[in-house]
């Protein structure tokens, strides 16, 4: 559908960040209404919900609307809030190889427009997750988009997929549902600039915090001590956690955003 909006350009601001572990009532409407959008039909809706919450399909409903649309509606409204996004990573998977079937000609399920209109909600209604590449991720702020996305583009245009890797493992742990893996998204984080470090300097055994009492010029002072007191802060609450001591989302999330623009900075200073 070619809205006046888009022809246009015109978007709706983006709502800051208030939704994360939760899908709201809306949502799970939103969701029904996108998929028929995209190209399925209430049966075969019904089939992917039941499959995704392990109930059983009921027989005696055979018409597509209302009833079996009612069908899936009430076990989307029912269900628990993880369970909606593991909901939304099937739909796509579903259409996506629906529509490697079919020609261009013959194109009628289309999951790329099920990703669009989803994001597009989910910016629109300040919802913290992103449907990429298959898989529901956590979204933050723009700038924290913008900082992972080019640290896992500088790292591996510049030769170091392990470190582009570590970023991406610190996103996904980041994105776990129905609780993020924080301890694991620090140690993530932080081993990318671990293995950049020893990419550029040539010391390949030294740990992170040896690697910056060895290498002063690598980050200029005093940038230098802000990291080695975030790579302190990763390494008590990452490596050895003590009980009552768990870091939040809000630490993790800050530590993840200021590891991935120092492992970029390294790489793009190391390229120069």
């Amino acid at each position: 559908m070619n809205r006046f909006s888009a022809r246009h350009g015109f978007e709706p601001p983006q709502a800051k960040i208030k939704v994360t572990r939760d899908a709201p009532y809306d949502l799970r409407g939103i969701v029904v209404d996108i998929a028929y959008e995209a190209g399925f039909g209430p049966h075969r809706l019904r089939s992917i919900v039941c499959q995704m919450l392990r109930v059983r399909e009921d027989p005696s409903n055979w018409s597509a609307f209302p009833n079996v649309d009612c069908e899936v509606r009430g076990h989307i409204d029912s269900c628990e809030w993880y369970e909606v996004y593991d909901i939304i990573e099937a739909i796509y998977a579903d259409l996506l190889r629906e529509s490697e079937k079919y020609s261009l000609a013959q194109d009628t399920v289309h999951p790329e427009y099920f990703a669009d209109e989803l994001n597009k909600y989910f910016l629109k209604k300040g919802i913290g997750w992103q449907l990429v590449e298959g898989e529901v991720r956590v979204r933050g702020e723009q700038a924290f988009e913008d900082t992972l996305t080019g640290a896992t583009e500088a790292l591996s245009e510049s030769g170091r997929p392990t470190a582009a890797n570590e970023i991406r493992q610190a996103l996904h742990d980041l994105s776990r549902r129905p609780e993020s893996d924080l301890t694991g998204a620090l140690q993530h984080a932080l081993a990318a600039v671990e293995c950049v470090m020893r990419d550029v300097t040539g010391d390949q055994k030294a740990t992170l915090g040896s690697l910056l009492s060895r290498y002063k010029g690598a980050i200029p002072a005093p940038l230098d001590q802000a990291v080695e007191k975030i790579w302190g802060f990763a390494s008590e609450q990452g490596r050895h956690l003590r009980e009552g001591k768990e870091p939040t989302q809000e630490e993790t999330e800050l530590t993840v955003h200021v590891a991935a623009a120092v492992a970029t900075y390294l790489a793009k200073k190391d390229s120069a």
